[in-house]
């Protein structure tokens, strides 16, 4: 394990090279991606989301594609098609851009959701299916995509289903001063993107998760998560709770934390943690909870305080 963790805190200051002030949110990446998780980075232009994305592929040595989508952009631009080779007289298969081990899928609700949807199978299970036949995806394998929260014009809301996909949903937010400086230091020569190694591979990050499965989670940990998830679905503003899906998600996350953070075993402290990154963008807020300006941070928050921490 300390051969991993050397790995992972290695990844993370080389992202650091590029991504500035952001140490918490590159590690929540990093982390979905010990897990086999997607990551949604809802946040205004110019944070560095594609940075980012790209900081993390040129670190891993992993083949990586943006997609900007667009509201023209078909699902057959993502997944490929079969096109008639005169030559053979055989249909072949022409890759889609999904077939990358990281994926950036810049303003993903730019675009129409049957677009969308075509992302569905590949998220969630490793593949995609192309007149009948079947191509896998590249290990490891990590979609991070992207939509500005502000603008609603043009653009189409992802529904439950694609949300319940991303394993956490981050934000990177403005720098602060002192950040705001260091990022005109190191950019007004050159980007330093271009210039950025990898310090890992791909074979590591399929080591780290094999390894991160093995962390240790308590029967009172499991109960503890379970606990939490329910409290959402009963709570009186959200017209719907965190999935089952979110429960295992949760699980998973914190066994990557606690092996990040140098332990062979979970937490509640992890859970509390990770709960709003994993949780707030499955929950679904009734009409009244708009109206009394009530989020789904505090559905959550709620919901952790109304379950009792267990004694490990």
């Amino acid at each position: 394990m300390e051969t991993s963790i050397r790995t992972l805190k290695r990844i993370v200051s080389n992202i650091e090279k590029v991504i500035i002030g952001k140490r918490y949110t590159v590690e929540l990446v990093l982390i979905s991606f010990m897990c086999r998780g997607h990551v949604l980075i809802e946040d205004v232009p110019g944070v560095g989301k594609t940075s980012l994305a790209s900081a993390l592929a040129k670190s891993l040595d992993c083949s990586f594609r943006r997609i900007q989508f667009t509201p023209d952009i078909m699902p057959s631009d993502i997944t490929g098609f079969s096109a008639y080779n005169p030559k053979t007289g055989e249909f072949e298969y022409k890759k889609g851009v999904i077939l990358s081990q990281v994926i950036l899928a810049d303003e993903i609700n730019r675009t129409s959701p049957k677009t969308q949807s075509s992302l569905l199978e590949a998220m969630e299970e490793k593949q995609v299916t192309v007149d009948g036949k079947t191509y896998k995806m590249d290990e490891p394998f990590i979609v991070i995509a992207t939509q500005n929260p502000i603008e609603y014009l043009g653009t189409y809301p992802l529904p439950e289903a694609q949300m319940d996909r991303f394993f956490m949903r981050l934000s990177l937010g403005y720098p602060d001063k002192g950040e705001e400086m260091k990022i005109i230091s190191r950019f007004k020569a050159a980007n330093p993107l271009s210039e950025l190694k990898p310090v890992a591979n791909g074979d590591d990050i399929v080591r780290i998760q094999k390894e991160a499965e093995q962390v240790y989670v308590d029967f009172r940990i499991t109960e503890y998560i379970v606990n939490i998830i329910r409290n959402t679905r009963q709570d009186e503003f959200a017209a719907l709770g965190a999935s089952p899906r979110a429960t295992v998600n949760l699980c998973r996350a914190a066994q990557a934390l606690a092996m990040y953070n140098e332990r062979d075993y979970v937490a509640p402290d992890d859970i509390i943690k990770l709960s709003e990154h994993v949780l707030a963008h499955r929950i679904v807020l009734r009409q009244e909870a708009k109206l009394k300006k009530i989020t789904q941070r505090d559905i959550i928050e709620r919901a952790v305080e109304r379950t009792q921490v267990p004694v490990v």
